[in-house]
């Protein structure tokens, strides 16, 4: 019996195909929910997958939950064990994604009063390969501006939102190219459409700050811990100008989805030699260990799982 995607809805674990919402629910019509996405990487060695920073991503649930005035039904310690229990129930045994959706569930479409609406929680697991299928992307800048905290938090990962992501990112690969890089209404770079990013010049590391209107990544902290700790660079938050791309030694994204990516151009313009560089590479290889628990200095970051032979529910 093969495992099957499994999801917990309704306060209990079902197939995912069975976790269904009407027409009429609130979030649908008004994108009034919030989400983050997991990483459960498979490691072959110990025969365990790995949940990478779990923690961390459902504290940011719960601040997404708050602006948009959800009470969730679990903390997130209890959110971090409901997830350990699918990943059990599912029976993977390769890398999978969690995607927590935090949603207004309230069967009615003419109401713009956040806090008259029920609110639910569902989390999905479903196997997950590559987010980008190239070692190397080529990005274009967008037309589109990275969405104003005064107009809605980037902060926090709203789905209504991620529509300024996903305009963003369809431009671009119809375009030729395989990733966007938002300015910000400043006119300085913030991020990619589903990404931080870090700029490599003269051994130094930057990163825009997150006043640039940015999402706080997690993967975006791993990088900063380890180049400090492990490379002995200091990461360097300020403003990025979008020629400073052009000029860089290097240049790489990172997300949960994306992991750590290079960047060999943009706008077609050659970013080093653009094949990526060797800083880039060596976080890159620090982060591949780290998230399937093979670095003992970071192993606390992972929730250590081993799937059950058979999918139940």
């Amino acid at each position: 019996m093969s495992p099957t995607p499994l999801a917990y809805f309704g306060g209990e674990f079902i197939p995912a195909n069975e976790a269904k919402v009407g027409i009429m629910t609130h979030a649908l019509h008004y994108g009034t929910a919030v989400f983050e996405g997991i990483r459960c990487n498979w490691n072959e060695e110990e025969e365990k997958l790995f949940i990478f920073r779990p923690l961390d991503h459902f504290k940011r649930l719960a601040e997404g939950a708050s602006i948009l005035r959800m009470k969730l039904p679990h903390t997130p310690e209890e959110l971090v064990r409901l997830t350990v229990e699918l990943v059990e129930r599912s029976g993977y045994r390769e890398d999978m994604y969690i995607r927590p959706l935090a949603y207004k569930s309230a069967l009615r479409v003419a109401n713009l009063k956040l806090h008259e609406l029920d609110d639910d929680l569902t989390i999905i697991g479903v196997p997950f390969g590559s987010y980008i299928d190239v070692p190397v992307v080529r990005c274009m800048t967008a037309s589109w501006r990275r969405i104003d905290e005064t107009m809605m938090p980037p902060r926090v990962k709203l789905s209504a939102g991620y529509v300024n992501s996903i305009l963003a990112k369809t431009d671009a690969v119809l375009a030729g190219f395989d990733e966007a890089i938002f300015l910000n209404n400043d006119g300085k770079v913030a991020e990619g459409s589903g990404e931080n990013l870090f700029v490599v010049k003269d051994g130094a590391l930057v990163t825009p700050p997150l006043t640039a209107n940015i999402l706080p990544g997690i993967t975006r902290s791993c990088v900063m811990q380890m180049a400090k700790d492990e490379l002995g660079i200091e990461t360097v938050e300020r403003p990025i100008g979008r020629a400073e791309l052009y000029l860089a030694d290097e240049v790489f994204l990172t997300g949960t989805a994306a992991h750590v990516t290079p960047m060999g151009e943009l706008d077609h313009r050659l970013i080093g030699d653009g094949k990526g560089g060797p800083i880039t590479k060596s976080i890159q290889d620090l982060y591949f260990k780290a998230i399937r628990g093979a670095l003992p200095k970071y192993r606390d970051w992972c929730v250590e799982v081993i799937p059950a032979p058979l999918a139940k529910v």
